[in-house]
């Protein structure tokens, strides 16, 4: 997951209450894993806990193998937001350096020179355009699956 520099302000005023980098990660990393993922057309995915929605549009991406990944990001030189999606890992490092950590394997590779920004995981990637609170119907399909969220005077 990439993050746009609107879903960064959002998350660490909604989740991570701090603006390093890597907080804002690791409570994205623990949002994903208490939602539930709404594929809502070709382009657009929103994952809820029923009290907050991640907003996400899918990017195209290649499939490649590690050695193809490592001729791609050879030559860059400065530091990108790398994210490996599979390892749940973020670093604002050199690609190329980033890189030599991961194992062999075929990966979704996605890399954007303009924004510095560097993918790898083995599903699709999805750059976060925006944190909200979760809508109506947003709220019910997150309660369906054993979430519930109920405020202090009762009702959700």
């Amino acid at each position: 997951m990439l993050l746009t520099r609107h879903a960064k302000e959002r998350l660490a005023k909604r989740l991570a209450k701090r603006r390093k980098l890597e907080r804002i990660y690791s409570e994205l990393w623990a949002f994903l894993d208490r939602s539930r993922r709404i594929d809502v057309n070709e382009k657009v995915v929103i994952f809820t806990d029923g009290r907050k929605s991640l907003v996400c549009a899918r990017l195209e991406c290649e499939r490649l193998s590690l050695e193809e990944i490592r001729e791609r990001v050879s030559g860059i030189s400065g530091a990108y937001e790398c994210v490996f999606f599979d390892g749940r890992v973020f670093r604002h490092t050199r690609p190329e350096k980033f890189v030599q950590n991961l194992s062999e394997g075929e990966y979704c590779f996605y890399l954007n020179r303009e924004k510095r920004s560097l993918y790898i995981g083995s599903e699709e990637p999805l750059l976060v355009i925006t944190v909200r609170p979760a809508r109506g119907g947003e709220r019910n399909q997150a309660s369906s699956t054993g979430t519930t969220s109920m405020s202090p005077k009762g009702s959700s």
